[in-house]
């Protein structure tokens, strides 16, 4: 799984998105690139869920760059879980 190695804090903010962002559109590697259409929150698993899906699909001929991290920490916590 995707994590960063060290953090200086433990719990990062939340933070908020701001819609569409007007640049970093252009594909710099390869021939064909995987966009997302709606502003979301991307984890690592659905990250390396789709490069497993890529590389599957590509087979041996094709080579796979992932240019996102995941570096916003923490998610739902424990299924079941009481809220504090």
């Amino acid at each position: 799984m995707l994590m960063p190695k060290k953090t200086k804090y433990r719990k990062q903010q939340k933070g908020r998105m701001r819609g569409v962002s007007k640049g970093g559109t252009a594909l710099v590697f390869g021939e064909y690139g995987l966009k997302a259409l709606e502003p979301a929150w991307v984890t690592n698993r659905q990250i390396e869920a789709a490069r497993r899906s890529i590389t599957r699909h590509a087979k041996r001929g094709g080579k796979v760059w992932i240019r996102i991290f995941p570096d916003k920490l923490g998610g739902r916590g424990q299924a079941g879980a009481d809220p504090l």
